[in-house]
């Protein structure tokens, strides 16, 4: 930080004299042009020599980024006085020369801007959709603009120190691997979402655990389906991992609807014998009461439309034959209770490792959306919940853990997997899960 703290001061400096560099000239001939020129050039690369850590191009440029703007912020007041004086000067007896030095200011700080702007909405992580789109908002509206872009500069400088922590953290660590289980990882997803490359479901966990030795699958089934289908296209996905492809078994880490799937996979399919472990990530094991609401509430009618669209929409994406109703209907407090009170498990499974995780939003205006909408009517029927779940429905196994979180935000259902990508203070998403899998290494699955 205190290299990055120098180059800023140093690129303010050349940035202030670069906007202001007509004046300070005066009337030198194009010998000031050349000035202009030269002085742009120092103050727009140099802050690409700012990052001083482990390699990483992204923390390169989100530090460049980040020096830019930061020397714009401090350069702008100075330079805002100097061209007042000027032209308060200069303007009476010389008005295209006045006007002229103005342009000049206003073509340098500009290009510190946009250089600085471009590179953390490029590479940062953590500004996310909303800082961006606030961002370019209130890009035109006085003191809410700078306020704005101080936000965006703490948002990034953090990022950069959070993650160059992080880099060294796995560099000094990275012979142990201390993620490579005997039996690679299957990640299982939740309803109405895929297994794209891009976005990953998951976040920035999978590359995470990879970077520590681990071997990493995806479940590959479809968006939203019952239980029972979701199920049967799992036991598939499992066989072939560990038959055809050789590992034996898999250690599962299924996320909301998923660790139901996946239940019923090894109650029902007879694949508990391919299975090291299940861990549940935030899985509604008594039910939803947000799927209650949505089914007994909306109109039929209603619902049908949407389940139409979704269906639709979702085969063109490479779903066989989505059933978005019928995935709503399995994660219903009373189907819940049908489907699993047959599989006799709610200890845990006899040869598995079964680990269930749950979490909870602390404060619905510290939340994200859409979490943040849900979590207010969820709280009304079942209290303390993740935003979609009942806190007192997570728990089942053997090894229960109710991760907390004394922030105001909390963990909510989706930032339990890295779904918002965002370094939440006081819970480092990727290292939990980075552990969790070393306890099963330790294990020896």
């Amino acid at each position: 930080m205190l290299v990055h703290n120098i180059f800023t001061v140093i690129c303010a400096l050349l940035a202030a004299v670069c906007a202001n560099c007509v004046p300070i000239v005066h009337r030198v001939g194009y010998g000031s042009i050349w000035i202009f020129v030269l002085l742009t050039l120092a103050v727009n690369l140099l802050p690409l020599a700012s990052y001083k850590g482990p390699r990483s191009f992204t923390l390169r440029m989100c530090s460049h980024g980040a020096v830019c703007l930061k020397a714009f912020f401090i350069a702008l007041p100075v330079t805002a006085v100097v061209q007042t004086v000027f032209l308060h000067r200069y303007l009476p007896d010389d008005v295209w020369w006045a006007l002229s030095t103005a342009l000049v200011s206003v073509i340098s700080l500009a290009v510190l801007f946009w250089n600085g702007i471009i590179c953390v909405y490029l590479f940062s992580t953590q500004l996310g959709l909303e800082y961006r789109l606030k961002g370019v908002v209130l890009g035109l509206v006085p003191i809410a603009n700078l306020i704005m872009l101080y936000r965006i500069i703490k948002t990034v400088c953090t990022e950069i120190e959070f993650e160059k922590e992080k880099l060294s953290v796995n560099s000094g660590r990275r012979g142990e691997k201390i993620c490579s289980t005997l039996y690679p990882i299957l990640f299982v997803h939740g309803v109405c979402f895929r297994d794209f490359a891009f976005p990953n479901y998951w976040g920035r966990i999978p590359h995470e655990l990879e970077k520590n030795g681990a071997r990493v699958f995806y479940g590959n089934h479809g968006s939203a389906a019952s239980v029972c289908d979701s199920a049967l296209e799992l036991a598939a996905r499992i066989k072939y991992i560990t038959d055809d492809l050789g590992y034996g078994k898999v250690n599962i880490i299924a996320h909301s609807k998923g660790g139901l799937d996946c239940r019923y996979a090894i109650a029902e399919y007879g694949i508990g014998d391919r299975v090291a472990s299940l861990i549940t990530v935030n899985s509604p094991h008594k039910g939803c009461a947000y799927a209650d609401y949505l089914l007994h509430k909306i109109p039929e009618k209603i619902q049908n439309k949407v389940a139409r669209s979704y269906n639709s929409v979702l085969k063109r994406l490479g779903d066989d034959d989505p059933d978005f109703l019928a995935a709503m209907r399995d994660l219903t407090e009373k189907r819940v209770l049908e489907i699993t009170q047959g599989f006799g498990d709610e200890h845990g499974i006899n040869g598995i490792c079964c680990i269930s995780i749950g979490s909870k939003i602390n404060s619905r205006s510290s939340a994200k959306m859409p979490m943040s909408l849900t979590h207010g009517f969820v709280k009304k029927h079942v209290g303390e919940n993740d935003g979609l779940v009942g806190v007192d429905s997570f728990e089942w196994g053997d090894d229960y853990r109710f991760i907390k979180n004394d922030s105001l935000r909390g963990i909510s259902h989706a930032d339990i997997i890295d779904m918002t990508r965002e370094n939440i203070p006081g819970f480092d998403v990727r290292e939990f899960y980075v552990n969790l899998v070393s306890e099963l290494k330790e294990k020896g699955l």
